[in-house]
């Protein structure tokens, strides 16, 4: 992939190293400050956002500072790449793309979700509309998972992205509402189909950022079809359980996901991108 010309995202928060701490984490100076505070019957709210506030805060690296760490680099590259073509896409449309925030992350953090830890995986938050990433992931998708490659590392970017573009259009909260209606498979099933949703939306960025920027080189495509099959329902519960049980299948099979991705991949369309709009994903 080349990546190394392009612009890098103002929009990009490391929180490496940094600890993430709630009530107990504080030690028992947080607890002795919020139980004087419940006896003189002062509302020890203000106190306890403040200090989860402050255990999350991350920095924005400068352009130095990513150039001395090119996994990071790459990263702000590919954020900065989706901004230009979701922001052109939303526009064409009479819209405005509202640009969302890379965090990066060790071990765990806080979000507007709840903690995120990096057994996670990367994922992305509505409430506060940026996508949490621990850069060690990326060495489980080569050596785990077997899927190598800068353009791997940026599908799992840019199906993140694909998220939050779900989230301002609308369709994410619309998802989330019709879970609330329905039984556990039924559930699983809308989830698929929203992840899927997020791989083809993922496939549009590599179109339409290939046709601009011309960032494909020949063996691309294939990390990222490796990649989404690589962390198919299907693959993964088979490696770490011997069966498949498709009834609790949250991201797609790996064969969908693959089809998913390739369906935006040759449209550069996000109206292909209609997953819940077709009776088998």
């Amino acid at each position: 992939m080349k990546w190394k010309g392009g612009r890098r995202s103002r929009n990009i928060e490391d929180r490496r190293g940094a600890r993430a701490t709630g009530l107990l984490g504080g030690g028992i100076g947080t607890l002795v400050l919020v139980l004087v505070a419940l006896y003189f019957g002062v509302d020890p709210t203000p106190l306890l956002q403040g200090m989860q506030g402050g255990s999350s805060a991350g920095t924005r690296p400068s352009a130095e500072d990513l150039r001395d760490d090119p996994l990071a680099d790459m990263v702000s590259v590919v954020v900065a790449d989706t901004e230009d073509v979701w922001t052109e896409v939303f526009a064409a449309r009479g819209m405005r793309y509202r640009e969302p925030t890379l965090v990066m992350f060790t071990n765990a953090t806080r979000s507007a979700c709840g903690m995120g830890q990096a057994a996670m995986g990367p994922f992305y938050c509505p409430a506060d509309e940026k996508a949490y990433i621990d850069l060690s992931f990326y060495d489980q998708l080569r050596t785990r998972f077997r899927a190598p490659g800068d353009f791997a590392q940026a599908y799992v970017i840019a199906h993140e992205i694909g998220h939050h573009v779900q989230n301002l259009l609308g369709i994410s909260g619309q998802v989330h509402e019709m879970k609330q209606r329905v039984g556990e498979g039924e559930a699983n099933a809308l989830s698929v189909r929203l992840e899927l949703q997020a791989d083809c939306l993922a496939g549009v960025w590599a179109n339409r950022a290939h046709k601009a920027r011309d960032i494909l080189e020949a063996g691309d495509v294939d990390e990222a079809l490796n990649a989404a099959s690589a962390i198919g329902d299907d693959t993964l519960q088979r490696q770490s359980r011997g069966t498949v049980v498709p009834e609790s299948f949250t991201h797609g099979t790996s064969a969908q996901r693959q089809k998913w991705f390739r369906v935006g991949l040759e449209s550069g369309d996000p109206d292909s991108c209609d997953t819940f709009g077709v009776a088998t994903p």
